[in-house]
């Protein structure tokens, strides 16, 4: 299932981009200070990866073992669309307009979600 290698990259990325930047926290005047927005949404883009990916390792698992098969496509597919949450997060860092694209990301965690809960509950 893809979520399930969606998951373990979404987690193996979470450690790279909080790696990475973690280089230079110590810095004060780091893309403009700790409350500053491009430091900010990194933060985000990097516990992102996390939230995605363990919530894309809890569907993957919860579907595995109640064996729904492949009655799940939507919520899949809407599941990986909210792995769009980090590019939305570095891009926004990067260029504030990008803000404007976070409806993206959280209709389809919000959506994949419900759907998912709402099978879970019709079994």
């Amino acid at each position: 299932m893809i979520n399930l290698y969606t998951a373990w990259i979404g987690l193996l990325l979470g450690c790279l981009a909080g790696a990475i930047p973690g280089l230079f926290f110590y810095r004060n005047d780091w893309l403009g200070g700790y409350a500053s927005w491009e430091r900010r949404m990194i933060r985000l883009g990097h516990i992102s990866f996390f939230g995605i990916g363990s919530l894309n390792l809890a569907f993957a698992l919860t579907a595995q073992t109640l064996d729904l098969g492949t009655e799940l496509q939507t919520t899949s597919i809407l599941l990986l669309g909210a792995a769009s949450m980090p590019v939305v997060c570095y891009l926004s860092a990067w260029n504030a307009v990008f803000r404007h694209l976070f409806f993206i990301p959280a209709t389809c965690a919000t959506l994949g979600i419900g759907l998912f809960a709402w099978r879970l509950l019709a079994t």
